[in-house]
């Protein structure tokens, strides 16, 4: 894997339509842009990008964790998302997220019994990147639905890939749509 830059971001929302939002929502991001090595040609085997995915749900959801300055248990939501240059195509992103991404991301935030949410689209440089998030171990946490923006004015070029890894401890900012809590989840069958 040949990276060539990281970038990493928190967000801590205090106010929301006026209410202060106690303790305040927060999220992080972090991104990789890679060259991608299957840029400009068709390949039928794409473990490489297989591979890559496992070495960056773990890089980057690590980074996501210190950077929100939790221990990995705090981690409440998760989410995932890869953006490919113009030479690439959607299906290298969805080997780069699918197979093997998953699990280095849940043991960086300490378990995720749910799907990691995902998103994949092609675009050029500074094109946003929408990283979807949801709960860890109960995909029904109404709460958790969210998600956070990725933009790199940069990348991707045409011939590499953005993958972003999101992770929160905890939900939107003053949810009230009702649902399942996170303080009621049980987390066993990553939907309640």
């Amino acid at each position: 894997m040949r990276i060539r830059k990281i970038v990493t971001t928190v967000e801590e929302i205090r106010r929301e339509m006026g209410q202060a939002v106690s303790p305040p929502a927060r999220r992080a991001v972090s991104a990789a842009v890679i060259e991608n090595p299957f840029a400009g040609r068709f390949e039928p085997d794409l473990s490489e990008l297989m591979e890559i995915g496992a070495e960056l749900g773990a890089l980057l959801g690590a980074r996501c964790v210190a950077a929100l300055g939790i221990t990995p248990a705090q981690a409440q939501s998760y989410g995932k998302a890869a953006m490919v240059g113009e030479a690439g195509e959607i299906e290298h992103a969805a080997a780069i997220l699918h197979p093997k991404l998953g699990a280095p991301l849940r043991a960086a935030v300490e378990r995720g019994a749910a799907l990691v949410p995902s998103s994949k689209k092609m675009a050029g440089p500074g094109a946003p990147l929408d990283v979807p998030l949801g709960h860890k171990d109960a995909a029904y946490v109404r709460s958790h639905f969210d998600g956070i923006e990725v933009r790199i004015n940069d990348a991707p070029r045409a011939g590499e890939i953005l993958v972003a890894v999101a992770v929160a401890p905890g939900g939107r900012p003053l949810p009230r749509v009702g649902g399942l809590t996170h303080e009621d989840a049980i987390g066993e069958d990553g939907l309640r």
